[in-house]
């Protein structure tokens, strides 16, 4: 039976791709698929997220894009200000219930937070994970500051029916500050939902191999995972 997860963050440059990565690592074994709705930033030709997931998790990885937009911005602002259609939420909610056909396990990772725009409609990732009935797992950073924006992301979630399956840290400093070893413990009270893990800074620069043999143990057993997050 396959699965479909949304991955989403409480912002932007939070770590939701290597935590992509990790989950799908960590699903060695299962066909899995990567799926980025809107990849903005990149000129075409260059490397996008999904390839980069597929690069730190393994072969056993299909990694698709379905739009690219060359500014970094808001997926509906780089596709108007480039002249291209936009993505909408039906066409994410479409593919990755075909990649579902064929794989497992299917990552929709999402771009910034999870109210950002997708287009002029205002359709964003919450409406495709409402159209899959897929559950959330929200990436938030460590530090000061991450408590009121993962609750308000818990909050939207709520609001709309949508379940958060669990909150991953997408980026644990080696050598962490009081507010970051505080938030272990209160993350979980924020998200009202439970901590499923903390991938390190810089994990991202591992090669493929080092960071497919790491990733289990920086997740719970719920995603795969060996770590003890009690």
């Amino acid at each position: 039976m396959s699965m479909i997860l949304v991955v989403s963050g409480t912002g932007t440059e939070i770590g939701k791709t290597v935590v992509t990565a990790a989950v799908a690592a960590a699903a060695r074994g299962r066909r899995v698929a990567v799926l980025k709705p809107a990849q903005t930033g990149l000129a075409p030709g260059e490397p996008g997220d999904a390839a980069e997931v597929a690069r730190l998790a393994g072969s056993h990885v299909t990694a698709v894009e379905l739009a690219r937009f060359p500014e970094p911005l808001a997926p509906a602002t780089a596709a108007r200000r480039a002249g291209l259609v936009p993505v909408r939420p039906f066409e994410v909610a479409e593919a990755a219930e075909k990649l579902a056909t064929e794989h497992e396990l299917v990552l929709v990772e999402g771009a910034g937070g999870l109210l950002v725009r997708f287009d002029d409609e205002g359709g964003t990732l919450a409406d495709a994970a409402r159209l899959l009935s897929a559950p959330v797992l929200l990436v938030a950073p460590a530090g000061l500051g991450t408590l009121n924006a993962t609750a308000l992301t818990a909050e939207a979630l709520a609001n709309r029916g949508l379940s958060c399956r669990g909150v991953v840290i997408g980026s644990m400093p080696a050598e962490p500050d009081l507010a970051s070893r505080c938030n272990i413990e209160d993350l979980p009270v924020a998200a009202g939902a439970p901590l499923l893990g903390a991938v390190p800074a810089g994990a991202g620069s591992l090669s493929g191999a080092a960071f497919a043999a790491r990733a289990p143990g920086w997740l719970a057993p719920e995603l795969g995972g060996t770590r003890d997050t009690r």
